[in-house]
């Protein structure tokens, strides 16, 4: 290990843990404050012990009687000791969870804030087994060392309270006994330096593993349709062994590690009760002094691999801290541009161009209106939907919205893994009779009056629990309870037979003339509904008019409806 690396480890580690105290300082040194009455009350307590040797036990051998009053008070300074003791040790595990669970807590707010302050289009890009493995899994190891760190540091408290005290009661005893401390602090500098990476390459695979396993279980029905499961299993495996292999080493390293560190203070108590044996006999040191010497070292062995956990726990934290760091030093990508609407209208799209897929769309949509977005696959009806909504940003152009948003339900629902109530209201406070009249609105109100919990139904992940149709209509209801002035819907009625679709769709544009309508479809039935179509090819409005129009006036249109029809009745 080069001095310049074990300097930069230095620096690092004074970082982190800089970077996590800032967090919660309070409860972390009220911690720190307890170990450090702990760590004084064990290096008193062999002073206790020493007493109780020579002062009782030695005398009531050599004598045959000890005062009463010596036996009471060598007695009473023992418990006061361990009780003072005792509530240091409380207090500093208290504290120290205290910290750790906090520091943890605002670090995975961090997390969340940067993540929900990025646009969708940077959500898009990013795996969402990553991003939840940021947001849990590395911000606990980011902070896993700070619950050992106040009783690591008050050991140095006790270290130095213990010399002095070994030092004046025999010098050559106090050497022997603090020889320990470097030999512990070198073993664990190269612990460390031989760790590190291993702790990083484990934190990636763990990363990597959750990714593959959420992205596997998010496609189990493709996987199933294919017969790839046991492909995926491999695949799977082949991730995990990546993981078991990078954590193995680790466990392989800490083993040996926390045997050699077992080793050394049963080697140092062997050698001073050798020595001790020598200094008794040459009148140098009392039984006392050397129970005294032997009770210490032993109290102080187990802190000192406390020195050695803290620190082998600070690659785990700097890993899980490098992970999320590297999420929010991540630039702020700039969310879609969408402004209030002026001049009384609902919609105006100006020279909207995104990415090739829409070239200089102009569309202008009247408070009320009723417009059908048509066009060949391929055509940029989504891409336009997703510009409507806020969730795609435009290379060039403006979008104006009445009240600055929209309601829209897209072609694949997304429901949560919750009551239907709660993938109703979203959270606010709604009367059942408004959820009710949303679902009789989306004709849902019939199947959810026969599940056997109704609205308290939970439906499952996705929705697993309900058909496609009944999940659009769900959604539906959802969109309506929104109270938005403007609703989209991206061809949502699609799993529904196309009398229940033109049910619905005449229901949801009839039932609030204030509200505009914006509905992308392919179904003839459900187009003739709409009071304007635009018609959209290759990026561009090519024709804009009512649907019976554009029937008899363009000839893309009409062999496209046609087309429709006939792709209907195979």
């Amino acid at each position: 290990m080069s001095s310049k690396g074990a300097v930069l480890r230095v620096v690092r580690a004074q970082r982190l843990i800089a970077t996590l105290i800032r967090r919660h300082r309070k409860p972390f040194f009220v911690a720190v404050a307890g170990a450090s009455v702990y760590a004084t009350c064990t290096v008193l307590s062999s002073m206790a012990i020493r007493r109780v040797v020579d002062d009782v036990l030695k005398p009531r051998f050599e004598d045959g009687s000890v005062a009463n009053a010596t036996i009471l008070g060598s007695l009473f300074l023992v418990v006061i000791i361990g009780l003072v003791r005792a509530a240091g040790v409380v207090v500093r595990r208290s504290f120290a969870g205290i910290a750790e669970w906090r520091a943890a807590g605002s670090l995975a707010g961090d997390v969340v804030q940067r993540i929900s302050s990025q646009p969708v289009t940077w959500l898009s890009r990013k795996s969402t087994g990553d991003v939840v493995a940021r947001l849990s899994t590395d911000t606990e190891a980011a902070v896993s060392v700070l619950a050992p760190l106040p009783f690591a540091s008050s050991v140095v408290v006790m270290l130095a309270v213990a010399a002095v005290l070994m030092i004046l009661t025999d010098v050559v005893m106090g050497l022997i006994a603090l020889v320990l401390l470097p030999l512990v602090l070198l073993l664990n500098l190269l612990y460390q330096a031989r760790v590190d990476h291993h702790y990083q390459d484990a934190q990636r695979e763990l990363g990597n593993l959750s990714s593959a396993v959420h992205e596997s279980f998010d496609g189990v029905t493709v996987v199933k349709a294919f017969g790839a499961e046991e492909r995926e299993s491999v695949r799977l495996s082949r991730v995990a062994g990546r993981l078991r292999n990078a954590r193995i080493e680790l466990v392989r390293l800490r083993a040996t590690f926390e045997a050699i560190l077992d080793a050394l203070p049963s080697l140092g108590i062997i050698v001073l009760l050798l020595v001790g044996a020598l200094r008794i006999e040459s009148a140098d040191l009392s039984v006392g002094e050397l129970t005294s010497f032997v009770y210490l070292f032993t109290l102080i062995a187990f802190p000192l691999r406390l020195i050695g956990y803290a620190l082998s726990e600070l690659p785990h934290s700097q890993a899980g801290l490098d992970r999320v760091e590297e999420l929010l030093a991540e630039p702020l990508e700039d969310q879609p541009k969408i402004t209030v609407a002026s001049n009384g209208v609902a919609i105006a799209l100006g020279g909207v161009s995104v990415g090739g897929i829409l070239t200089g769309v102009d569309l202008v949509v009247a408070p009320g209106e009723r417009v059908a977005i048509v066009g060949p696959t391929g055509s940029g009806k989504s891409t336009l939907v997703r510009v409507l909504c806020g969730t795609l940003a435009i290379d060039d152009g403006t979008v104006e919205l009445k009240d600055g948003g929209a309601a829209a339900v897209f072609q694949e629902p997304f429901l949560f893994a919750q009551t239907i109530r709660h993938n109703l209201t979203m959270g606010r406070r709604l009367t059942d009779e408004q959820l009710w009249s949303a679902l009789e609105l989306s004709k849902a109100d019939s199947f959810v009056r026969d599940l056997a919990g109704g609205l308290e139904t939970v439906v499952g992940e996705r929705g697993v629990g309900l058909s496609g149709g009944q999940r659009q209509r769900l959604a539906l209801a959802r969109a309506v309870l929104a109270g938005r002035s403007i609703l989209i819907l991206d061809d949502t009625t699609s799993a529904l037979d196309p009398t229940t679709e033109a049910d619905i769709v005449d229901a949801l544009m009839n039932f609030s003339p204030q509200t505009t309508f914006v509905i992308v479809a392919s179904r003839p039935s459900t187009i003739a509904l709409a009071e304007r179509v635009v018609f959209l090819v290759d990026g561009k409005v090519v024709d804009t008019g009512g649907h019976l129009d554009l029937m008899a006036r363009n000839a893309s249109y009409r062999g496209m409806i046609e087309a429709f029809e006939v792709d209907r009745e195979a």
